[in-house]
């Protein structure tokens, strides 16, 4: 008499497929290959599934159904991830406005006014600036009022 094992069914990555919150994916795993429902993957492991679509570009999603969710997620799940990922599309409290701005609105407006609520405010655990962009800054306002500038600061556009 055979006895039969049932192994669970796999679902490899379809880099070609669009995924939807209830289409099933396995991925390998500390415990091994696991199979969940794409709106599950998004519980358990939001950032790796995030890092997927963004940066490897490996896994397509419905932007509504998975990657909408996916993002707020993200801020729970790894707040740091999240700041980084945003970058100046994060929503901060920045004086003058009363509800929450996005960063880039200053960062692109009032320069100098940024500068001085996010490096001279210690507000710089608030928006993530990728280098590029702090060099930007730097230029920005070294070109309106260089007095401004931290000398740390000045040091790098030298």
């Amino acid at each position: 008499m055979d006895i039969q094992i049932d192994t669970p069914q796999q679902f490899p990555l379809d880099p070609e497929k669009i995924y939807y919150s209830m289409d099933e994916l396995t991925l390998d795993t500390e415990e091994g290959p696991k199979t969940l429902r794409m709106g599950t993957w998004l519980n358990t492991d939001p950032v790796r599934i995030h890092k997927m679509i963004i940066r490897e570009k490996t896994l397509q999603v419905d932007p509504s159904e998975v990657l909408a969710p996916l993002v707020s997620k993200l801020r729970r799940a790894d707040p740091e991830y999240y700041k980084r990922f945003m970058g100046l599309n994060l929503v901060v409290d920045y004086p003058g406005y009363s509800t929450g701005i996005k960063a880039s609105i200053p960062f692109e407006n009032d320069p100098i006014g940024f500068y001085k609520w996010w490096r001279k405010g210690k507000h710089e655990d608030k928006v993530h600036l990728s280098l590029g962009n702090q060099i930007r800054l730097f230029q920005k306002v070294a070109m309106m009022d260089r007095k401004v500038m931290l000398k740390k600061d000045l040091d790098i556009l030298r």
